[in-house]
């Protein structure tokens, strides 16, 4: 399983769902992600997830297919 690590800049405390998946090359557009998220399998913390606003903190994890993709500050 391919693994990307996904940086929050220090003036946010969170990023969204579908920008996490575009900034891992997941999805080309943020206006993709409802469409991702219909077709597959997305799992964040280990709970299926298909709100593409989903709020991600550091220490996150979402699963997908071949991609684990890890949220830090």
């Amino acid at each position: 399983m391919k693994e990307k690590i996904i940086k929050i800049r220090d003036d946010e405390e969170y990023i969204t769902l579908n920008i996490a998946l575009k900034l891992a090359d997941v999805i080309q557009t943020g206006g993709q992600a409802k469409i991702y998220l219909a077709e597959n399998k997305v799992m964040v913390n280990d709970e299926s997830e298909n709100r593409r606003g989903r709020k991600l903190y550091p220490n996150d994890a979402v699963k997908t297919e071949n991609i684990l993709i890890k949220i830090t500050k």
